[in-house]
């Protein structure tokens, strides 16, 4: 259980990583020039959003089920 929680916890910390990463990128996109290809900002943007939708999963996935 615990290597599980460990793995977890290892992807948790590459995806987020990842995540604000993949946010400067965007951010120095839009604030530059002026000449963005939206094609290539827009699947930047995708895969930030399916990075947080990953890592919303990874953290519910560490959270003990508790019964009310």
């Amino acid at each position: 259980m615990l290597k599980d929680r460990d793995s977890l916890l290892g992807q948790l910390h590459e995806l987020r990583s990842e995540h604000r990463d993949l946010d400067t990128v965007i951010n120095r996109l839009i604030q530059g020039d002026g000449l963005v290809d939206q094609l290539y900002l827009q699947r930047l943007k995708k895969r930030k959003l399916l990075l947080r939708d990953r890592i919303t999963y990874l953290e519910s996935q560490l959270i003990p089920d508790d019964i009310a």
